[in-house]
């Protein structure tokens, strides 16, 4: 009889499923050559399509590269991981190399250096401080070469001011106004509740989770300590952080299943990192208990996952949010702009015997509420 798989073996083995071929390719110098480019049939994609994928590839699993409190098994694949990074990192920023990334031609590339700059910021013990001081300089170099791209009013003032606070922590030269004007914008653009436009105005969507709030809080707590006004945003900024993650919390359904609302679904689980990113940093208010928040999660992976069709036959992601949807696909989107997914696995960051993991199985709010449990009503966050 075969041993069920624990909940976090389940989460391994689906981010080994969707990162391996990702990062063995770039590694080898290959990804150009073997990632196909599924896109809008308007999309011309191509010359972002890398980039995109190890950026946000790395920004969802650094915390996982991070943690060393797991399994002897599970500590092998994450060593092994760690050096594909290195090395693909090596092949992202070598002008020689036949996986030479695009740091600046358009404007998509100042988004993905963001994420690859928040990856890099998650890992920074396991990959940027293990990369040799050569690399590390074109890393540098490449990031600040997105300073030719001007960023949009809305969530991309934060690409700009991500890769700042990367650049802060590194000790290379960076411009506190990007950050400081990219916090200041989101402060005056927060609706109320734990939500913020994305810029002036407010969008159904799941951008509050695919930017908006991962990034202010790891801007603010990689450069707060520089300026008293970024410092005194960190409470808020975290407080809305949490009531965001009740909200995405109660989002899922019984069935694992939650609303396609909005653009970019085809981010798939990605939706979830605000919750996820709650998990990691231990910031899970009370009524949420961190077992319950993984059953939920992992009824989201299943169900997302588990859809026929979300690999093609050589392992790469294809557009969708349950399955194979093209259509879904937005203009922008391609088969590098899909592994946002692997935002949604920061809690992988958690060691192994954290609560998180080793709690019994416990039902959800929503899976709670349509069995008709009495619950305590649910209030809005002022402020």
């Amino acid at each position: 009889m075969t041993t069920p798989l624990s909940p976090r073996q389940i989460w391994v083995d689906q981010l080994t499923q969707i990162a391996k071929p990702l990062l063995e390719n770039l590694a080898a110098g290959r990804l150009r050559e073997r990632m196909p480019i599924e896109e809008h049939l308007d999309g011309i994609r191509a010359e972002y399509a890398h980039l995109e994928a190890f950026g946000r590839a790395l920004a969802g699993i650094a915390p996982w590269l991070e943690n060393t409190h797991c399994p002897p098994e599970e500590a092998v694949l994450r060593d092994y991981f760690i050096a594909q990074t290195l090395t693909a990192m090596e092949h992202a920023t070598d002008p020689k190399s036949p996986d030479a990334m695009n740091f600046t031609g358009g404007h998509q590339p100042l988004v993905d250096a963001a994420f690859l700059a928040q990856g890099l910021l998650r890992s920074w013990n396991s990959v940027w401080q293990k990369l040799s001081s050569k690399i590390q300089a074109r890393v540098v170099n490449c990031l600040q070469s997105t300073r030719v791209i001007q960023p949009a009013p809305c969530n991309w003032l934060l690409f700009s001011a991500i890769i700042e606070a990367f650049l802060y922590k590194a000790g290379a030269q960076w411009d506190a106004m990007r950050i400081d004007y990219a916090i200041r914008q989101h402060m005056q653009w927060y609706k109320g509740d734990g939500v913020y436009g994305d810029g002036a105005d407010f969008h159904w969507d799941y951008y509050n989770s695919f930017v908006i709030h991962p990034m202010l809080y790891d801007i603010v707590n990689t450069g707060g300590e520089v300026s008293q006004r970024w410092k005194q945003f960190r409470e808020p900024i975290e407080a809305r952080l949490v009531r965001y993650a009740v909200v995405q919390e109660r989002f899922i359904a019984p069935d694992g299943t939650y609303p396609p609302i909005g653009r970019s679904l085809a981010y798939r689980i990605g939706a979830f990192q605000a919750l996820s990113q709650a998990a990691l940093i231990g910031k899970l208010p009370a009524e949420l208990s961190p077992a319950s928040v993984r059953c939920a999660l992992t009824a989201v992976l299943q169900r997302q996952f588990g859809a026929a069709n979300t690999f093609d036959e050589q392992g790469w992601l294809r557009i969708g949010f349950c399955g194979a949807q093209p259509s879904l696909g937005e203009k922008y989107i391609c088969t590098g702009s899909l592994y946002l997914c692997l935002c949604g696995f920061l809690h992988l960051g958690l060691r192994a015997d954290a609560p998180f993991w080793i709690g019994e199985d416990e039902p959800w709010t929503s899976k709670r509420a349509w069995s008709g449990e009495d619950l305590p009503c649910d209030h809005a966050m002022h402020g």
